[in-house]
């Protein structure tokens, strides 16, 4: 195979025409990933999580929808903006059974209260309904995470 460099930028109205830019009518899946470090411990649990101790999480939040004219769902520089000023930044080195309202910090409740938040900025951003979230996935260790999906948040 051989490579070549390109011999020219290509250039909007020339080379590419408005009505080309979106190439399809599909809806799509973006998926952003984040990390994060926080410490917590469970209420009415007997066993290691008992006790204070943190974890490395990671998170990854998935949005759906269809391209707009130039080809774009949502910039991921604005899922990022999003996710950390809602979520990311309000967890990261903090002790969340102080940080998040009343409950037990598992995972299966912390990844619920995330999704309302990142959903609660779509709304207010008048993203959505363009801009579905589609499922928020919180890891508390790199082999177990909890999944919340929209077709769960709407049972």
């Amino acid at each position: 195979m051989k490579y070549e460099a390109p011999h020219r930028v290509h250039h909007f109205g020339e080379d590419i025409q408005p009505e080309q830019l979106r190439y399809h009518q599909k809806a799509v899946l973006l998926t952003k990933e984040f990390v994060f470090d926080s410490a917590h411990h469970l209420y009415e649990y007997d066993g290691k999580c008992k006790s204070l101790h943190g974890h490395t999480y990671k998170l990854t939040v998935t949005l759906k929808g269809k391209p707009d004219a130039r080809g774009i769902v949502i910039d991921f520089g604005d899922i990022k903006r999003i996710t950390n000023e809602r979520v990311v930044d309000r967890m990261d080195h903090q002790y969340l059974n102080a940080m998040l309202p009343a409950m037990n910090t598992t995972a299966e409740n912390m990844v619920v209260w995330i999704y309302e938040q990142i959903q609660q900025a779509l709304v207010e951003e008048g993203l959505y309904p363009n801009v579905l979230l589609e499922e928020v996935r919180l890891w508390e260790t790199p082999t177990s995470c909890a999944t919340i999906t929209r077709a769960l948040m709407e049972e």
